[in-house]
């Protein structure tokens, strides 16, 4: 039998990076600039974990202008959205298996 660890993205271990996807995850696109506020991070830390999901393939990035303001939108993709619900379930196997051995002990 394989742990579950091992459907474990590397990834999705970096905390932020794992915040964006789990965000992006629950709707089509978000502008950049909501996900910097709710995640409370700076855009410069925001643009560099954006830029590694990117290269990636897990999330797209889109530019464009309302009025004469440029704005960036993120989005997940679908390798992006199969991969990380693929983690979501790995992460709910350990933590079952663990609160199993926890409460048989």
């Amino acid at each position: 039998m394989k742990h579950p660890r091992h459907e474990l993205d590397d990834l999705f271990g970096h905390p932020v990076r794992f915040s964006i996807v789990a965000m992006l995850a629950a709707a089509s696109k978000i502008e950049f600039s909501f996900v910097r506020d709710q995640l409370e991070i700076s855009d410069s830390m925001l643009s560099k974990q954006v830029s590694a999901l990117e290269q990636a393939g897990y999330v797209r990035v889109d530019k464009g202008f309302i009025g004469k303001r440029a704005r960036t939108w993120l989005s997940i993709t679908r390798a992006g959205r199969s991969t990380f619900e693929r983690h979501l379930a790995a992460l709910r196997r350990i933590a079952g298996g663990a609160e199993s051995v926890l409460t048989t002990n």
